[in-house]
């Protein structure tokens, strides 16, 4: 079984920053990506940004050049780094991975609990 384990919500300014983070641990194989979603209230859940194994990254348009998004060396931790905020912004942010768990293995998606990120003066 593999669980997400996110951290680094909270309540923050306008024009603040935070910055998340997201470990997976338990039975991997391999990682083929990375990434995180959020959700605000009444509203889909929607893509905020991803990291491929090789690195390539992929953000929403409303995040690209405020967000970035990285991962450690050992490819089990992703970081998220949320720069000048918004109240838009205010979102339960959600970890996401796509998990091997054997060599030959399908990749499986695999959800975190969810950080809540509030932007308000």
């Amino acid at each position: 079984q593999v669980q997400l384990v996110e951290s680094g919500g909270g309540l923050v300014q306008p024009g603040g920053s935070l910055r998340l983070s997201c470990t997976a641990s338990g039975s991997i194989f391999s990682i083929n990506y990375m990434g995180w979603y959020r959700q605000a209230p009444g509203k889909e859940r929607e893509l905020v940004a991803t990291v491929l194994r090789d690195g390539n990254t992929n953000y929403a348009a409303s995040v690209k050049g405020r967000f970035t998004i990285s991962r450690d060396n050992a490819k089990t931790t992703v970081f998220l780094e949320m720069n000048s905020l918004k109240p838009p912004d205010t979102a339960v942010y959600y970890c996401t991975c796509g998990v091997a768990v054997m060599p030959g293995a399908r990749y499986l998606p695999v959800w975190g609990q969810g950080t809540l990120v509030t932007v308000s003066s």
